[in-house]
């Protein structure tokens, strides 16, 4: 009964990451779309539409960024550490 548990936990946890890393950088990247166009429709442009999506955009091209960071990384024998908070990039151990 308690590898049921340990099972559970780690598909929890494995549908968490595949929601953040995998579908999570495009639904954000849709949800700036929507705000660019929510801001546009109308007589006057809607200013916290716009800031919204501009926000969300940032934080899918930081997201984009990590990825590639973190490639670059592996691929010089490298690691990525989130030791503080921005990550820094260390040698493997």
């Amino acid at each position: 009964m308690n590898n049921v548990g340990f099972a559970v936990d780690g598909a929890w946890r494995v549908l968490l990451a595949g929601l953040a890393l995998g579908a999570g950088l495009p639904i954000l990247f849709a949800l700036g779309i929507r705000s660019m166009a929510w801001s546009a429709a109308g007589p006057a442009p809607r200013v916290a539409g716009r800031v919204a999506g501009y926000g969300l955009f940032a934080i899918v091209l930081l997201g984009i960024a990590l990825g590639i960071t973190f490639i670059v990384a592996t691929g010089f024998g490298k690691a990525l550490s989130f030791e503080h908070i921005y990550p820094t990039i260390v040698p493997k151990h």
